[in-house]
C-alpha cells in the first residue's frame, strides 16, 4: 500500500486545539482507562472462577470484556501520549494497522451483542431446547464467526482506504486513524471506496440491531405471558443490561459510520467517537456488574475465596 503514497506519515490533530485542557483529558482519560481495564479483567476472571457462571451468556460476556480490552488498547495508550506530546505523528502502515484493529475489534462487538440477543431470546423464549440451541460447541462457533467475519470485514474496509493515493495533506483531524478523517486526505476520487464502507456498515450495524430487536419483540411478548411479577421482573432484568450497552454502541457508531462523508463534522464527531471508544467499554463491566446480581454474588464468592487463600499462607 506504501508504494501508491508519497505521504510516509500523517499528523494525529487530536485535542491540540484545546490547549492546556489537554493536561486535564489525560488525567481524565488515564482513569476511565484504568477502570475499563481493571473492570473487563474482573469480569473476565469471575467468569472463568465461578461455575455458576460458566453459561453461553456469561460466556460471551467474558468474550465481549475481551474484545473490549483489546480494542481501547489500540486507540487509548496512543492518545494519552499524544496528549503530552509535540510529535504526534503516526507512520503510514502503522495508521493502516490501528485502522485494521481498531475495525475488527469493532465489528466483532457489533456482532458480539447480535449474539447476546439471539441467546436471549433462546433462553426466554424457548427454554426447553435452549441447551441444544446454544451448545458449547454451537457458542464457540458463533463467537469464532463473529471474530472471523469483524476482521474480514476490516481488511476490506481498511485496504479501500489505504489503496486510495495520499500525495499531500498529513493531518488527520482526530485522535485516532478512523475511516472519515483519513479517506478525506486522499487526492483521488474516493466516492465508490466509500459507498462500498458504507453498505459494509449497514451489514455489520443494521442487520444485526435489526435483528436485536426483533428478538427483543419476541422476548417481550413471552416475559409479559409470565404469571408472576417476580418472574417477569427478573426476565427484564437480565435483558436490561444488554439493551443498554446495545443502545449505546449502535447508536453511537450508526452515528458516525451510517452517513455520507459530506456531513462529517471534526469537532461532534470526535465527541461522539470518545463516547463509543471510552464510554461503551466502561459502561459494559459496570452495567453488567451493577445491574446483575448473579455477576454481584461471583465476585463476593471469588474475593472471599482470595481471602481465605491469602489467610491461609
Amino acid at each position: 500500500m506504501a508504494n501508491s503514497s508519497l505521504v510516509t506519515e500523517f499528523l494525529l490533530l487530536g485535542f491540540s486545539s484545546l490547549g492546556d485542557l489537554q493536561f486535564v483529558l489525560f488525567g481524565v482519560f488515564l482513569c476511565l482507562y484504568l477502570v475499563i481495564l481493571s473492570g473487563n479483567v474482573i469480569i473476565i476472571s469471575v467468569v472463568r472462577l465461578d461455575r455458576s457462571l460458566h453459561t453461553p451468556m456469561y460466556f460471551f460476556l467474558g468474550v465481549l470484556s475481551t474484545s473490549e480490552i483489546f480494542y481501547t488498547l489500540v486507540i487509548l495508550p496512543k492518545m494519552l501520549i499524544n496528549l503530552f506530546s509535540v510529535l504526534r505523528t503516526l507512520s503510514f502502515v502503522s495508521c493502516a494497522t490501528q485502522m485494521y484493529f481498531f475495525l475488527g475489534f469493532a465489528l466483532t462487538n457489533c456482532l458480539l451483542l447480535g449474539v447476546m440477543g439471539y441467546d436471549r431470546y433462546a433462553a426466554i423464549c424457548h427454554p426447553l431446547r435452549y441447551p441444544t440451541l446454544m451448545s458449547w460447541k454451537v457458542c464457540k462457533q458463533l463467537a469464532g464467526t463473529c471474530i472471523a467475519v469483524g476482521f474480514l470485514m476490516s481488511l476490506v474496509g481498511t485496504n479501500l482506504v489505504f489503496n486510495l493515493p495520499f500525495c499531500g495533506p498529513n493531518k488527520v483531524d482526530h485522535y485516532f486513524c478512523d475511516i472519515s478523517p483519513v479517506i478525506r486526505l486522499a487526492c483521488a476520487e474516493s466516492h465508490v471506496h466509500e459507498m462500498v464502507i458504507f453498505l459494509c456498515g449497514v451489514f455489520l450495524l443494521v442487520v444485526p440491531l435489526t435483528f436485536i430487536c426483533i428478538s427483543y419483540s419476541f422476548i417481550v411478548r413471552t416475559i409479559l405471558k409470565i404469571p408472576s411479577t417476580e418472574g417477569k421482573q427478573k426476565a427484564f432484568s437480565t435483558c436490561a443490561s444488554h439493551l443498554i450497552v446495545v443502545t449505546v454502541h449502535y447508536g453511537c457508531a450508526s452515528f458516525v459510520y451510517l452517513r455520507p462523508s459530506t456531513k462529517y463534522t471534526t469537532g461532534k464527531d470526535r465527541l461522539v467517537t470518545v463516547t463509543y471508544t471510552i464510554i461503551t467499554p466502561l459502561l459494559n463491566p459496570m452495567v453488567y456488574s451493577l445491574r446483575n446480581k448473579d455477576v454481584q454474588l461471583a465476585i463476593r464468592k471469588v474475593i472471599g475465596r482470595t481471602g481465605f487463600s491469602l489467610k491461609t499462607l
